[in-house]
């Protein structure tokens, strides 16, 4: 039974911290928390995590406000997009 959260970073937020996934355990309770620890970790991936337009997908669904996070969930870090 998985008791920590997969985190996954894409485009420059694995660029600023140098990996693409990671499983940190065991699970924070909530998304930010999650984010405090990671920034806690890597003062610069706080920082670009904290960035304008970067959002957070919880088991491949864009995850409004502060959600929960039980033990073996997916938790991806998205840039911001552009689109033409």
């Amino acid at each position: 039974m998985a008791t920590g959260v997969r985190v996954l970073l894409f485009g420059p937020l694995r660029d600023v911290a140098g990996w693409r996934e990671r499983t940190i355990d065991p699970a924070p309770a909530t998304l930010s928390a999650l984010r405090r620890l990671l920034a806690d970790l890597d003062q610069a991936l706080g920082a670009a995590l904290d960035g304008p337009g970067v959002k957070a997908a919880v088991d491949k669904a864009i995850a409004p406000g502060d959600p929960a996070l039980r033990p073996g969930c997916e938790v991806a870090f998205l840039p911001p997009m552009s689109g033409g």
